[in-house]
């Protein structure tokens, strides 16, 4: 193994400080597969090289530290990606936003973006379920300012068209360049997209109907959950709706959300007076 102990301990720590995720013993290895491609890139002989110039007193460190955490905190994403929280979008959340605010635009939060599989993918489903005139607007964030900006771009190589996108999605919103493939304009003008640190406390928003916050929670301590569901609640309209990741809950953590199951999977809503129940869904 490349990787010491005493280093392990340091970028486990500047995780912890900087992102506020919980980087566990056991998890040597997905630091080497992260920051081997990262000591090459920076020129660097060895990942011990690199985390010696992030501990370094000069200038560059601070760059290099700020590396090493983006890429510790990118994950794998692919085009509607578990299918079931978007049956679960369309088929129960969407109806429920339409019936009790028929003109509003629809506000979604899609809260660790990555590299911007997931709002173009809400992206193409609005566009598809809402009744014709009906606005949207997205909001894509992540940690990583290259994510941000390859997300912001929406060009894909074939490789990382072919994990999950239908054919007739390809051709409806997507125009070739060159060797890739361009999201449309349509789609892109949608979509906001901007840097954000989930573990620190959020800029002024506008409210959102709905927030996607999957397969994040997992990364963070018990305390740190806690702190960043409270903050998800105050930019959710009254009842408005969270959707997590499938090894994600609020329950024991949050009781200001409702579990809401729909067929295989589970949607949160945030907790309020007056509104209409939800009834369960049983098949997407």
């Amino acid at each position: 193994m490349e990787l010491t102990g005493q280093q392990f301990g340091y970028v486990s720590d500047l995780l912890r400080r900087e992102a506020a995720i919980v980087l566990s013993p056991g998890k040597e290895y997905l630091v080497e597969s992260r920051l081997r491609p990262l000591a090459r890139q920076t020129g660097h002989a060895s990942i011990g090289e690199l985390l010696n110039v992030a501990q370094s007193p000069n200038g560059a460190a601070v760059a290099v530290r700020k590396r090493i955490v983006e890429s510790l905190t990118i994950n794998e994403t692919s085009w509607f990606r578990d299918r079931e929280p978007f049956a679960a979008l369309t088929d129960v959340v969407l109806p429920q936003i339409l019936g009790e605010s028929p003109t509003r635009p629809v506000r979604i939060w899609s809260a660790a973006s990555s590299s911007g599989q997931e709002p173009y993918s809400i992206a193409i489903q609005l566009d598809k379920a809402l009744p014709p005139g009906r606005d949207y607007q997205i909001l894509a964030t992540d940690l990583s300012t290259e994510m941000v900006a390859r997300s912001s771009a929406g060009r894909y190589n074939q490789l990382e068209i072919n994990r999950g996108l239908p054919a007739g999605d390809l051709v409806k919103y997507f125009q070739r360049a060159g060797a890739d493939w361009q999201v449309s304009d349509k789609l892109r003008r949608k979509i906001t997209f901007q840097q954000l640190n989930l573990s620190q406390p959020l800029p002024a928003m506008q409210p959102f109907d709905v927030v996607f916050l999957r397969n994040v929670l997992i990364y963070f301590s018990p305390e740190t959950k806690r702190q960043i569901l409270a903050r998800i609640r105050k930019v959710l309209r009254p009842g408005g709706w969270l959707q997590l990741g499938a090894a994600e809950t609020t329950v024991g953590i949050d009781a200001a959300f409702e579990r809401v199951p729909v067929g295989r999977t589970a949607i949160y809503r945030a907790s309020s007076a007056n509104l209409l129940p939800v009834k369960e869904v049983t098949a997407c």
